[in-house]
């Protein structure tokens, strides 16, 4: 094997495992984090929602979601160039799909709702009606970022079999 056979088989390895780790991460805030939020008076969900929206702009989380999509355009560009070998069409699809359903999801969805959530005073009235509104909005795009992220990584572990020899 290559140097260079290896140093793509790393590339896919660890976007594989950053796109599992993302899904993982947001399959949490599917399955119980915001289904607990619910379950508090608006006031607390709405302030508990702004302290994770803070915390969560950490150098680990940074590093992950931004690393995992600096990789995937890597895949991007090495499928492109080694096209088509085996393997090329799964890196692309796994990459394309954390990319679209993960940055671009985030950044057009996500974000603009928790920075609207931000602006608002937890114990207002305005803030209880925000949240209702709130929840399954954000929920069904952070269930598609959820998908996308696993579906990318399986992509991703085929692609590895596949660049391997299968």
């Amino acid at each position: 094997m290559s140097v260079v056979d290896a140093l793509l088989l790393l590339l896919i390895l660890a976007t594989a495992l950053g796109c599992g780790l993302m899904g993982g991460l947001f399959f949490a805030f599917s399955n119980f984090v915001m289904k607990a939020l619910e379950r508090i008076p608006e006031h607390s969900a709405v302030a508990a929602m702004q302290s994770i929206n803070q915390v969560v702009l950490n150098r680990l989380f940074l590093a992950l979601f931004l690393g995992t999509a600096l990789t995937s355009v890597g895949l991007l560009i090495w499928a492109y160039q080694r096209w088509p070998l085996p393997g090329s069409l799964c890196m692309a699809i796994g990459s394309g799909l954390y990319l679209v359903g993960n940055i671009v999801v985030t950044m057009l969805f996500n974000v603009p709702k928790n920075q609207a959530l931000a602006r608002l005073d937890p114990a207002s009235s305005e803030a209880a009606a925000a949240w209702h509104r709130y929840v399954p909005s954000w929920n069904r795009w952070n269930h598609v970022r959820t998908i996308t992220a696993l579906a990318a990584a399986a992509w991703l572990m085929l692609a590895l079999w596949l660049v391997r020899g299968g």
